[in-house]
């Protein structure tokens, strides 16, 4: 067999590739779209004194048997934000979303935005939220950082506005 013949096959083997993980990639889109969805419908406000917050896996978490037969199995190992709150008398697990997880304090009154057992927002009953201490960059931090510049430089460019923002 050719040398050409080879990079041919690898050739169509890669392009099949990409079309597999380009519409699955749309699919799973359209999934979280309409998970943001249903959260944004069930979402409600709700004033919550935060006892302790972690990232556990979740069986070791303390959600609901019900919770965790839902999850995947591939993301049963993986660690995920839960917060222990007390929502009026009871006392509950709760699973904070990723982005907010380092601004919730611990051992304060915050109100919250919450979608069932997820917290969607927080902010401070009483004065302001403390800031979170800066963490230091590591290699994965500074390849998104670099990311979300690039992203937002194609944004910027592709806004009609003609000028690219430079940072």
């Amino acid at each position: 067999m050719q040398l050409w013949h080879v990079l041919l096959i690898i050739l169509i083997a890669l392009i099949a590739v990409a079309v597999v993980l380009y519409f699955m990639g749309k699919r799973l889109q359209k999934k979280q779209a309409a998970q943001q969805e249903q959260i944004e419908a069930a979402k409600q406000q709700m004033t919550l004194l935060i006892i302790d917050k972690k990232r556990l896996p979740v069986k070791d978490s303390g959600l609901p048997q019900a919770v965790i037969d839902q999850v995947p199995r591939l993301m049963r190992r993986n660690k995920m934000p839960v917060v222990k709150v007390k929502a009026g008398p009871r006392i509950m697990t709760m699973v904070a979303d990723d982005k907010i997880f380092d601004q919730i304090p611990v051992k304060k009154e915050v109100k919250a935005t919450v979608s069932g057992i997820y917290i969607v927002d927080v902010r401070a009953v009483h004065g302001k939220l403390d800031a979170p201490p800066p963490k230091k960059k590591g290699l994965k931090r500074l390849v998104s950082s670099i990311k979300d510049r690039a992203g937002s430089a194609a944004n910027a460019s592709s806004s009609g506005s003609g000028k690219s923002k430079k940072k």
